[in-house]
């Protein structure tokens, strides 16, 4: 009876640790800010390092993102160790994005390594798997909770290009993320391996994508969508801001049942231009992730929140955080 009643208490834990709703930031650029001599600061101007503040204003997990020789260094696996024994420090999981670049990867470029440049297809996988035990060594080398990995980002047209373009070459897609996923469960077994797309409002792009791996029997966790109405209005997705708010959970519910995989928002942002209507916005980002998707999105990422300048959906001013975070304050004290 004593072991019976061990087993459902551990059973217990479990199963509230997956049906938790996460919230989050991507603060990958703090170092970098930090060598620059930014300081950040709380709202009431009190100085305050960015993984901290994020503790403080109710997030509860961080996501990293990693490249694999970047120039400076930063976003390399030791950098993502730097930020991630910070996080580890605050109780507060972490979230790796494996770029497989040695800069951005998007929906737009996905540029192979310079070190990878030369490799052919089986040698290009074990280059990925490489990388990825690597750097995700490294990390459990010093005990940090990795809870999910993104195996590429923003993959909508494949990665690795031209040898792993989904448009091109699916088959050469999905074995490179195989080769991702399997690497990951080597190091991390219990972690949620995450293929990310861009536009959770458009099912074109999902299908496309997790038809293709489904059918050359990829095994993944999780699909991580990026939920931008700015970026949505801007590409002539929808006509307003309703209509991602309104979409992006319609295509959620449906990928879940299709593909029989939770969700997760992993990337999101407003307009730090119109804090007031940012605040609005992301509140209602939230909200539906929360309540419109039928329990099958766990979580919402800021990305880059602290970025300023030329970006336009970072959510600081000053260097301090604008009312637009407080959706994420108030989402956390529900």
């Amino acid at each position: 009876m004593k072991t019976l009643l061990l087993f459902m208490a551990i059973l217990a834990i479990e199963l509230s640790a997956q049906d938790k709703f996460w919230l989050g930031a991507d603060i990958s650029g703090t170092t970098e800010l930090e060598s620059r001599g930014v300081q950040l600061y709380n709202a009431a101007g009190e100085p305050r390092e960015n993984t901290q503040l994020m503790k403080e204003l109710g997030l509860d997990a961080i996501r990293l993102r990693v490249w694999v020789d970047p120039k400076g260094g930063f976003c390399n696996k030791e950098d993502v160790l730097r930020m991630a024994l910070r996080a580890q420090a605050l109780g507060m999981p972490v979230m790796i994005d494996f770029h497989y670049s040695d800069w951005w990867a998007d929906p737009a470029k996905q540029n192979i390594p310079a070190a990878w440049k030369d490799l052919n297809y089986k040698q290009m996988k074990k280059a990925l798997a490489r990388h990825t035990e690597e750097t995700l060594r490294l990390l459990k080398q010093h005990d940090i909770d990795v809870k999910w990995v993104q195996v590429g980002n923003e993959t909508t047209n494949g990665f690795l290009w031209p040898m792993g373009r989904a448009q091109d070459n699916m088959k050469q897609y999905a074995g490179l993320t195989q080769a991702g996923c399997k690497a990951v469960k080597k190091v991390y077994p219990d972690a949620v391996t995450i293929i990310h797309l861009d536009c959770a409002c458009d099912p074109a792009r999902y299908d496309f994508i997790f038809d293709g791996l489904r059918e050359h029997g990829v095994k993944y966790d999780m699909i991580g969508v990026s939920v931008y109405p700015y970026w949505d209005i801007d590409s002539k997705l929808e006509t307003d801001y309703h209509g991602t708010i309104r979409d992006f959970p319609k295509n959620i519910k449906r990928i879940s049942e299709k593909y029989g995989v939770e969700t997760m928002v992993v990337e999101t942002g407003v307009e730090v231009a119109r804090p007031k209507e940012g605040k609005v916005i992301m509140k209602a980002i939230i909200d539906a992730a929360m309540n419109d998707c039928d329990g099958h999105c766990h979580g919402v990422f800021y990305w880059a929140p602290e970025l300023e300048g030329q970006y336009p959906l970072g959510a600081f001013k000053d260097h301090r955080p604008t009312i637009i975070m407080d959706a994420f304050t108030e989402a956390a004290g529900k």
